[in-house]
């Protein structure tokens, strides 16, 4: 079952002589608990292709379907609320809440629906994420790979169709950066969770279950990857 359907996307920033075609008909399908990387050059579109993909942004012309829902159909109140529910972020900066402890990060998208946590589910977030004997540190208290494996543990609390990272290893060392690519191939295997990674590092690419390629507004599937 294919969890993302991307039909045709394309994305122009200004008009006329000035346009910039950030996106040229972009099609694929990612299936349910794939880890999908995504590479290219600075400028290359990539990261306007995750913002289509977690309806951040509007496309030009294109759909994209998330479980089988169009979701720029969707009226804006539904959208904010479907893709509080469906889609997880993990940014490269982190964006933490500085006044806010570990845990209260993590649960911060529960209580911004309404909702109360799933403690056990929680618990079982901290242990996989190694932040239990750091729940009430704030941010300011955590190294870099330790923030980030806040920034995942906010973004799986929802328990998400889908989770779009961008450069997610960025900001971190090599041990860091591989800590966090387990974690994620972790998520996508016990949580049957969907990931879209965006990422300049080729090795890092190779850990993935399949790379594509944006160059120029272009998408090239490279398939699925050898281990």
């Amino acid at each position: 079952m294919n969890l993302l359907e991307v039909n045709s996307v394309s994305k122009t920033y200004g008009s006329g002589e000035t346009a910039v075609r950030a996106l040229k008909n972009v099609s694929f399908v990612v299936p349910k608990g794939e880890f999908v990387a995504v590479v290219g050059e600075s400028g290359s579109g990539k990261s306007t292709l995750l913002n289509m993909i977690g309806a951040l942004d509007t496309p030009t012309g294109g759909k994209v379907f998330i479980d089988g829902k169009d979701t720029f159909a969707m009226k804006e109140k539904n959208l904010t609320v479907f893709r509080r529910r469906n889609i997880g972020f993990i940014f490269q900066a982190f964006n933490l809440i500085p006044e806010l402890t570990v845990e209260q990060n993590i649960i911060f998208p529960v209580l911004l629906d309404y909702q109360k946590p799933d403690r056990r589910y929680l618990e079982e977030l901290l242990t996989a994420l190694d932040l239990k004997d750091r729940r009430n540190y704030l941010p300011s208290m955590l190294s870099g790979g330790q923030q980030q494996r806040v920034a995942i543990g906010r973004a799986l609390i929802t328990r998400p169709a889908l989770i779009l990272a961008d450069e997610p290893t960025g900001n971190l060392d090599t041990q860091n950066s591989s800590e966090v690519i387990a974690l994620l191939k972790e998520a996508s295997k016990r949580y049957e969770q969907t990931i879209i990674m965006i990422t300049h590092n080729r090795a890092i690419a190779q850990t993935a279950d399949r790379i594509l390629q944006v160059s120029d507004g272009v998408l090239t599937d490279f398939g699925r990857c050898v281990e």
